[in-house]
């Protein structure tokens, strides 16, 4: 049988390649792959794919999980298996509260090469912003969890998706914040435009967030705006979580610290002069 071909261009390289269209992917229903009992109810969740990627959901003795794996068109291609590869190395070593940690990168009936991750099962923030359901709780967690995700991928040097609603996902039950799809790549450095760019696009997901909620928080929306201005906005993510937490740099810590000192000195030269009579 032959196999159609076809050029795509890659996003990330920005170089075009030939593809070779895949055999019919697997049933979208839950499903189990024949000859094996190590994976159960595996099913397609077509709303998380991704642009290179069919994204499912899995049991594994027992337990769910979340599988990654290129789309048939691209399985195959040897730039595209060293990209899934690729990724598999960045996200493996990292972990954090707020991100979705990777297990493991095998093979499964069926799928194929497959990224595994935790089974992350709640709300997407698009949905919540779509829905107008976002409450106080969903913000803190803007506040906090995403922020200090964000400093420690910028600390690592990830090159990432953009921070978007769709890449959010809020925990059933405790509401925890998780993202996904973090880091494809991983340099030696992030160029400021890169940190830059990426508080715009928390202040833009927070401003999102705060219309699609019904207790107004006007310090936040001040600080969200300020991320979206490029002629105000914060040199780094340090700066904004400082100003998210409402406080002021350490400069001015500094400069009470030198006056105090100053001070000192002067009151100890005072009290060393020779008393006159």
């Amino acid at each position: 049988m032959s196999t159609d071909k076809k050029l795509y261009t890659d996003s990330t390289s920005g170089r075009e390649v030939e593809i070779a269209t895949g055999p019919t992917p697997p049933p979208t229903g839950p499903w189990n792959p024949p000859g094996q009992s190590k994976w159960t109810e595996v099913e397609h969740l077509p709303q998380w794919d991704e642009e290179f990627y069919d994204v499912y959901t899995a049991k594994k003795h027992g337990k769910w999980l979340m599988l990654k794996t290129l789309r048939p068109e691209f399985k195959g291609n040897p730039e595209m298996e060293a990209m899934i590869e690729k990724e598999f190395d960045v996200r493996y070593n990292l972990a954090h509260p707020a991100i979705v940690m990777i297990n493991d990168f095998e093979e499964v009936p069926g799928l194929g090469r497959c990224i595994i991750t935790d089974d992350v099962y709640g709300d997407p923030l698009s949905s919540l912003i779509e829905k107008h359901a976002v409450t106080p709780k969903h913000i803190e967690r803007l506040r906090t969890q995403l922020v200090s995700a964000l400093e420690y991928i910028q600390q690592n040097h990830l090159v990432h998706h953009p921070i978007r609603p769709e890449r959010i996902i809020f925990t059933e039950n405790i509401g925890n914040l998780k993202l996904i799809d973090v880091g494809f790549d991983q340099r030696s450095s992030l160029s400021p435009a890169v940190a830059s760019e990426d508080i715009n696009n928390y202040g833009m997901v927070l401003l999102a967030a705060l219309n699609a909620c019904d207790t107004p928080f006007p310090d936040l929306r001040r600080v969200a705006e300020r991320c979206v201005d490029p002629r105000r906005r914060y040199r780094n993510v340090q700066s904004l979580r400082l100003a998210l937490e409402n406080r002021r740099s350490n400069r001015l810590l500094i400069v009470i610290i030198a006056f105090l000192a100053i001070m000192i000195a002067l009151l100890a030269f005072l009290n060393s002069r020779p008393l006159l009579h």
